[in-house]
């Protein structure tokens, strides 16, 4: 579908650069934060016609498998590490947001308020999320076929806000295990501009007992698999030793997976739209 969609002072668009949301899973200190986009920009930088990158990092992981899990620094001190980011490298930052009260505070530092997958369809925070007029970015759930994601599409632009994205990660199929409905992509894509989550489709939620496992090493084969068939931008988890992230390790590329991933996707994106 025809979109056009702000982001800073960069428009994303049908026929301009993808999008590519990129950092590490949640803001683990101020000095992980500054030392993984400094990584992500050096090698984003000779795309920079090809992506429009925005830094992403979650103040706080509500949804953990575990009550003991490491959640993050919280709002407060998790938006001050992003705001520090965004200044210093002068990007765009996405971060996540689970309670309606969040969206006005968060929108002071994001430029793209995150939607995550099990609470898509809470109307509530997606009007909260819509008001700010930030651009939202709505992961699908899991739980949900494609064309059930016309309703939170809806729901955000009924809330005044047309700046609006679906992001694709994957579904759940039995106990621990997601596939990615590639079929789907079309139909997600006559709602919004269709973002493929690259990471959160390899997770294997709640795998590992108390935490989350996941298969990085298949994230790069399902991002250009995505690049293939067609979508507007990619999002993928990215971390200078995934092993000990706090979060969502299992599933995070290593530095050397992402810089070896983006020129393969551009090829593919450009094939896919040669006729």
């Amino acid at each position: 579908m025809p979109f056009n969609i702000q982001i800073r002072n960069q428009v994303f668009k049908p026929d301009g650069p993808k999008l590519l949301l990129a950092g590490p899973c949640v803001v683990e200190s101020e000095k992980h934060a500054m030392t993984m986009a400094e990584i992500i920009q050096r090698i984003t930088e000779p795309y920079r016609d090809e992506f429009i990158w925005v830094y992403k990092s979650s103040f706080d992981k509500a949804n953990r498998s575990s009550s003991s899990a490491p959640r993050g620094p919280g709002m407060e001190d998790g938006l001050a590490i992003l705001a520090r980011v965004k200044s210093t490298f002068d990007v765009p930052i996405i971060t996540d947001i689970h309670e309606s009260y969040q969206a006005a505070i968060a929108a002071e530092v994001a430029d793209i308020i995150q939607i995550p997958a099990f609470l898509c369809r809470q109307t509530d925070l997606l009007m909260a999320a819509a008001k700010t007029g930030r651009v939202i970015n709505v992961k699908k759930g899991q739980f949900l076929a494609p064309h059930d994601m016309d309703k939170p599409v809806q729901k955000i632009r009924e809330g005044g806000n047309d700046q609006v994205m679906i992001t694709e990660r994957g579904t759940s199929f039995g106990y621990n295990n997601l596939i990615v409905d590639f079929a789907g992509f079309r139909i997600l894509r006559k709602f919004a501009p269709l973002i493929f989550d690259a990471t959160h489709s390899t997770q294997l939620p709640g795998g590992l007992g108390n935490r989350s496992g996941g298969r990085r090493e298949v994230a790069p084969d399902l991002a250009r698999a995505a690049a293939s068939v067609g979508v507007d931008g990619f999002f993928m988890e990215v971390h200078d030793n995934p092993d000990e992230a706090m979060s969502d390790g299992p599933n995070q590329l290593t530095v050397d997976m992402f810089r070896d991933l983006l020129p393969r996707l551009i090829d593919l994106a450009a094939a896919a739209k040669a006729p």
